[in-house]
């Protein structure tokens, strides 16, 4: 494996911030490491005590990021109350399903007046609380501690250092742009924005279309079909985005297509690989195991339907992706289904 590209931290006279990342999978290390790149004092919680202290004596992860060698300064521990105390920033970046029962039993660790900011993507089963709303109950907190980060952002790339942009997005300008300040780097270009309604939307859904776009080219579908699924995907997200008072101009952004264009595309994606997986004919569990990762999209595909269905909202990819993971539909009358459907003019 190659070492990540040679790239000096931000220089900065501020003080430096003090960051603690609840979660030490690829995505929440890579984003330790930017964060530690740009300046903040870090610490990482995990519960594998093994990744913990690699992260200590090597500076790699080898579990989740092999070949990455990562900033010296970072910490890591299993004991969360010590990689809270005195964090003004916390990171959450563990699995958006488990979410609540985590921070619920850390709720009284996190210190009071700190920023949180949700790296996860996913809609609540059972609530259909989008990821900054069961943050902000899960740890009673106002919504407006609460900012989210969301983009076409594969870990491995940034974990390199290769340039990349994303967007923060928050209710309160204050919080939002501490965080695009603490995130700044020379290769990890943070753009600020308040719709975390869309934002949010978009990280959730772009999962479950990346799932229907493997699927298409596990069954040996081309370039035609990939981007007549994706295409028609981000209609599904603006369609649902814009009954949940979004803002449309997030969509056509590094949100919106910019992160759906990544998440479809790459065999970095956990997504499409297993999407890929279940279109070759493995079964479920089979092609779990083959992707070796969670891939939020196959639990949100569930949970993203029942929100639109509550919300009048027509999502037909998004059905035939949760009728193929969940509801026994056999794989190849997946794209059959989709082209009967009604003829209509383009658009929403």
């Amino acid at each position: 494996m190659t070492e990540p590209l040679t790239t000096e931290p931000t220089a900065t006279t501020e003080p430096r911030l003090r960051a603690a990342v609840l979660g030490s999978g690829a995505w929440g290390t890579t984003f330790a490491m930017v964060l530690a790149d740009a300046g903040c004092d870090v610490t990482i919680w995990g519960r594998s005590q093994q990744v913990c202290d690699q992260i200590m004596s090597e500076h790699r992860n080898s579990r989740n990021l092999p070949g990455i060698r990562l900033p010296e300064s970072i910490r890591a521990t299993t004991d969360a109350a010590a990689a809270l105390d005195g964090a003004e920033l916390v990171v959450i970046a563990i699995p958006s399903q488990s979410a609540r029962e985590t921070l619920t039993a850390l709720r009284a660790d996190v210190p009071d007046g700190a920023v949180v900011v949700s790296l996860m993507k996913g809609v609540e089963l059972e609530t259909d609380r989008r990821m900054s709303e069961v943050v902000a109950e899960a740890l009673g907190i106002d919504d407006a501690r609460v900012v989210v980060v969301s983009g076409p952002n594969l870990a491995r790339e940034i974990a390199e250092r290769q340039p990349t942009a994303t967007v923060v997005a928050g209710t309160d300008a204050a919080a939002t742009s501490l965080v695009a300040r603490a995130c700044s780097t020379p290769y990890f270009r943070p753009y600020t924005n308040a719709d975390v309604v869309g934002v949010e939307l978009c990280g959730a859904v772009k999962n479950v279309i990346a799932v229907a776009v493997g699927i298409a080219q596990g069954c040996g579908y081309g370039l035609n079909t990939t981007a007549t699924v994706i295409t028609r995907g981000l209609v599904e997200i603006t369609r649902l985005g814009l009954a949940l008072g979004a803002n449309v101009e997030t969509f056509p952004g590094l949100a919106g297509m910019g992160d759906l264009m990544a998440t479809c595309a790459s065999p970095l994606s956990r997504n499409h690989t297993l999407g890929k997986h279940i279109g070759a004919g493995l079964t479920l569990d089979e092609a779990i195991t083959a992707t070796g990762g969670t891939a939020e999209g196959v639990k949100s595909s569930r949970s993203v339907l029942e929100l639109a269905r509550a919300h009048g909202v027509e999502m037909p990819i998004t059905a035939a992706v949760a009728g193929v993971l969940h509801e026994g539909l056999p794989v190849e009358e997946m794209a059959s289904s989709l082209l009967a459907r009604p003829k209509r003019a383009e658009g929403l």
